[in-house]
């Protein structure tokens, strides 16, 4: 078995290598996906969300308003709030989650995407947490493959993605910038992560890349014992 993290900044290209990824065997699942789910009317998160931010953040048919939310946390500088009420749930679906696709296939490769694995672990520790499973991502990965490309290439993938009219171009841009500065520059993830992967545009070249690391993570998945993944 082998818990691997797929990482890297917004419009890098995670959603594409988890998918080559999944074509070769593993078992994939999205963060951000897990993240929608638990803040849905009802759920712990959700009213956790309300008590903090306010009623306000909710609309009219008594979901989150995202645009209010993420407004207040990216340019209200209270994302670390909305951050440590959101990532310790979704870690814990993450890990109930791998524990069942281990105990139908104990040899499995289980991928978690999520764009800010070191960013969690960071904020973690300037908060003063030593010994939570946020402070140490090695608690609940074996192993991080992180994804890079380009700044700007990064800003154009995330507005292109949007397909917006020109008029709303620039203030997606600017909206991509600003989520970028909040999230670590790619030498930096790349020199904590065990395995890295140049996203520059180059289909081919990506999946030669993904098909290469997929090799390395299945053979530890076999040579990994049970007992040894990391706790």
């Amino acid at each position: 078995m082998l818990r691997v993290g797929l990482t890297g900044g917004l419009g890098s290209g995670k959603s594409t290598v988890a998918a080559y990824l999944r074509e070769l065997g593993a078992h994939v699942i999205e963060a951000d996906e897990l993240g929608r789910e638990l803040m849905e009317p009802g759920q712990p998160v959700y009213r956790e969300i309300l008590r903090v931010f306010g009623p306000d953040v909710a609309g009219a048919d008594g979901r989150l308003n995202r645009a209010r939310l993420a407004e207040l946390a990216f340019r209200g500088g209270r994302l670390n709030e909305l951050n440590a009420i959101v990532h310790p749930a979704v870690i814990d679906a993450q890990q109930r989650w791998m524990n069942e696709i281990f105990r139908h296939d104990p040899s499995a490769v289980a991928v978690v995407v999520s764009a800010l694995i070191f960013e969690v672990q960071r904020d973690a520790r300037a908060r003063g947490e030593k010994e939570s499973v946020l402070a140490d991502w090695r608690r609940r990965i074996d192993r991080i493959l992180v994804v890079t490309a380009p700044d700007e290439v990064k800003v154009a993938r995330y507005v292109g993605r949007l397909r917006l009219g020109e008029s709303e171009r620039e203030a997606a841009e600017v909206d991509a910038r600003s989520r970028l500065r909040h999230q670590m520059p790619d030498a930096d993830k790349a020199a904590g992560a065990d395995y890295a992967i140049e996203n520059n545009g180059d289909k081919e070249a990506l999946r030669a890349q993904v098909a290469a690391v997929w090799q390395r993570l299945k053979a530890e998945s076999n040579n990994l014992r049970p007992d040894a993944s990391l706790k």
